[in-house]
């Protein structure tokens, strides 16, 4: 009988083994937090997530676990999971963070970047002004990142990209409440960047980057705060209506 043993280094390569099931089901939730179909305050049930992604509880735990780790849900003891609900002084953090990496990036960008790459921008940019042209909130939000990724990648930091890398996921997720609200006026502002850069002109470059993230940055705190008074106000009128549902059942109505 002959032995299936192979020789040591026979094989170059181990066998690639496929992307471990909980990695695939953090990506499936993380992508559905991120573009908020999974919104801020969410509870999420282990067994159901179970059952929509067809996959057992364990990869969906072992998912939810490195998420928590992430900063992108809370586990609550004798509660569960739930998305995590960003402080006003957490997001203002991370978006002048923002601020500052994006700054300097479009600042170096402008004093080296080729035509080849200016040209790129240029195209992210056309598609994000079409996706606006057909009210495509996901196309705007992807489009968006990826000029600002590509903006990163042309300043040549590798530093800089790696820092920056670090917030460009939770950035769109903030970014994907505010981009229906910013509008048109985000993509004039991406439009003046890019032909600062390609003009070579880092310092202007660098002060429309800034000013372009400080108006997100204020926007997003509006968006939140009028989310506030519409939940109030909507608090207000169910207490309104039960007061006036006991007052009737008292009165015999």
């Amino acid at each position: 009988m002959t032995s299936s043993h192979l020789d040591k280094g026979v094989l170059a390569n181990p066998v690639q083994r496929p992307a471990p099931l909980r990695d695939s089901v953090y990506e499936t939730l993380l992508e559905l937090i991120t573009r908020r179909r999974l919104p801020p305050g969410r509870h999420l049930v282990e067994n159901e997530l179970a059952e929509q992604l067809g996959v057992s509880r364990q990869p969906v735990r072992e998912a939810l676990q490195r998420l928590s780790n992430e900063g992108w849900v809370d586990l609550r003891p004798g509660y569960g999971a739930f998305v995590h609900q960003p402080s006003e002084s957490e997001a203002d953090q991370l978006l002048a963070v923002r601020s500052l990496l994006e700054t300097e990036a479009a600042r170096l960008a402008a004093g080296s970047a080729t035509s080849e790459g200016t040209q790129r921008l240029w195209e992210l940019w056309r598609e994000g002004v079409q996706g606006l042209e057909r009210g495509d909130t996901d196309a705007m939000v992807d489009s968006n990142a990826a000029l600002h990724h590509r903006i990163v990648e042309l300043a040549g930091n590798g530093v800089l990209e790696g820092l920056a890398a670090q917030v460009e996921r939770r950035v769109r997720w903030y970014h994907g409440l505010v981009v229906q609200r910013r509008g048109r006026e985000s993509w004039e502002e991406h439009e003046a960047i890019i032909a600062a850069i390609e003009a070579g002109d880092q310092e202007r470059a660098a002060a429309l980057m800034r000013e372009h993230t400080e108006t997100t940055r204020v926007a997003y705190h509006h968006q939140v705060a009028e989310g506030a008074d519409e939940d109030a106000v909507g608090e207000e009128a169910v207490g309104e209506g039960e007061a006036t549902g006991t007052a009737g059942r008292a009165a015999g109505m």
